[in-house]
This record gives structure tokens, sequence and C-alpha cells, in this order.
């Protein structure tokens, strides 16, 4: 069974500045920093942020489902702003997931704005199929609103 989940979000940033944040690394740590209810810790198990990078995301006691899972960068395009990750150990794939991935583009929307177009595309067994109601958009419009207040807040320090 296919499934697939879209989300939009405006951000009130250049698209070349959200991509700096998206595009890497630093999102991780934002996400850690700023949203300790949804993440507890991120580790870097291999890469600089690139692609092949492997990060092992733990989350909160008491969230129920998993404790933690791996996820990989499989796919980062600077050119078109485009970064995939697919969860590779744990998590979704121990309760019948066969694919669960991530895909966010930054989409120019102006001078000074952009849209974070955030999917998630997944595959399942199908005596699992009951396991598909678990995904959910809620966790990337958390991120994306942390985001976007991360980055007007860097916008009023560096305009100060």
């Amino acid at each position: 069974m296919l499934g697939q989940l879209s989300h939009e979000a405006a951000i009130q940033a250049p698209a070349t500045v959200a991509w700096q944040l998206y595009g890497g690394l630093e999102l991780a740590r934002l996400v850690e920093n700023r949203l300790s209810n949804l993440i507890q810790k991120i580790e870097v198990v291999e890469g600089d942020g690139g692609e092949g990078t492997v990060l092992n995301l733990i989350f909160p006691p008491g969230l129920g489902g998993a404790s933690s899972y791996k996820e990989k960068f499989t796919k980062i395009d600077n050119e078109n702003r485009i970064k995939e990750t697919e969860v590779v150990e744990g998590g979704f794939l121990d309760i019948g997931f066969t694919l669960y991935r991530v895909r966010l583009k930054i989409v120019e929307n102006g001078d000074d704005s952009c849209i974070v177009e955030s999917t998630i595309e997944y595959e399942i067994k199908e005596e699992a199929a009951a396991n598909a109601s678990l995904v959910t958009l809620q966790p990337l419009i958390d991120i994306a609103q942390a985001a976007n207040d991360h980055l007007l807040h860097y916008k009023q320090l560096k305009d100060a």
C-alpha cells in the first residue's frame, strides 16, 4: 500500500537563507534545541550533512511509538533546494512500513519569503495497513514554524 501526505508552510526569509537552514545539519540542531517535546536528541552517526549522512533521532519518553530511529539523507539538490531523508533503521520500519521518506523543498516566493513544501511518502505491507494512520504531518508543521521563528529572530538581530 502506498501513501503520501503534503503540506506547505510560509517562511518569512529568502529561499537561499531558508535553504542554508534546511539543506544540511542546521535544521537538526534547531529541532534538537527548540522542539525538545518532539525530539530529545539527534546524533550524527555518519556524514557531514551531505548525501549519505545518517542521523539517530531519539524521542522523549512517553510519546508512544518508537524510542528512536535512524534516517539517511538520500538526496540533497542544492540547485532545486530539495532534501530527502529515509528511515533506514527502527521506527516505522519496525511496524510494517517498507519505505518512509520525507521530502523538503524550498520554493522561492518573492525576495523576502519562500514556501517549504513538506511531503511524506510511504509504503506499508498490507497486513500492517492500519499503521498508516500513524503517519502525520504535524512534526513537519512544527519544524516549519520553528524554522520560521528562528529565521525571523535571526533577521531581527541582523537588522538591529
